[in-house]
């Protein structure tokens, strides 16, 4: 199981569940050109790593581990079709599967630096929004200072992409004084630990464990807390010497 196979599943998965829908085995075989029964394979091993959640006959949803990953690659790949279509004008029927090839080895550094050589775009050309930023920056230049001191990026996402037993770090707030207030009064500063107790897919409240206290938080609220989650052994990164298979469908 390559990493460039890992991001290619979990990137997959992640063009559903941002539309709100649970990815169904049929339809990642289709969007990757694989063998169901490959799927199949693929998403057992990916939720022994906990990178998704599966449910039987319904379908994938990433977990938080696996939705900072996603957004990362994402990101990558939204940002180099901006970047191929709007700077070296590529016919856009070539851009998709030109930035498939580059987005994997495109360093987190790299990437930081393409962003802000573009200006920051906020949509790829399909008119997708692009992820935001995992940097605690308020400015693009700020982004140039932060990126000096590291290479890698910390794997961050929102608050509310956590499913059950999952823990994190909160790493920043966004969102606006009076969201970034409410969050703070509750006591969910940076650097605070916490564990996901019950959060519904896609909607509702989300229930977190902070202290030993549990605190209820609204989708939107929870959506606006970045956190950082815990992926130090990194037991699905595997080497892929020969590079990966490019064959996502949109």
């Amino acid at each position: 199981m390559s990493s460039a196979s890992v991001e290619e599943y979990l990137e997959a998965i992640y063009g559903f569940n941002e539309k709100g829908e649970l990815a169904k085995n049929q339809d990642l075989s289709e969007k990757l050109r694989v063998s169901p029964p490959s799927v199949t394979q693929m998403i057992q091993r990916l939720a022994e790593e906990e990178l998704v959640a599966y449910e039987p006959y319904k379908g994938t949803q990433l977990t938080g581990k696996g939705m900072a990953l996603a957004q990362k690659v994402v990101r990558k790949h939204r940002l180099l079709e901006v970047f191929l279509y709007d700077k070296l004008k590529l016919p856009r029927e070539k851009v998709h599967d030109q930035a498939c090839k580059m987005e994997h080895s495109l360093t987190d550094e790299t990437a930081a630096a393409l962003c802000k050589a573009l200006d920051n775009p906020e949509k790829c050309i399909d008119d997708d929004p692009i992820p935001e930023c995992s940097l605690i920056v308020e400015s693009c230049d700020e982004c140039e200072h932060a990126r000096s001191k590291s290479a890698e990026h910390p794997l961050i996402t929102q608050l509310s992409n956590l499913k059950p037993g999952e823990e994190g770090k909160v790493a920043f707030m966004r969102g606006g004084r009076h969201a970034t207030q409410r969050i703070l009064d509750m006591g969910l500063t940076p650097g605070t630990y916490f564990k996901m107790v019950n959060a519904a897919p896609f909607h509702g409240p989300v229930e977190i464990e902070v202290r030993g206290t549990s605190l209820a938080l609204g989708r939107k609220l929870a959506s606006q807390v970045y956190v950082e989650v815990d992926d130090k052994d990194e037991t699905w990164k595997r080497p892929h010497p020969h590079g990966p298979h490019h064959n996502i469908q949109r």
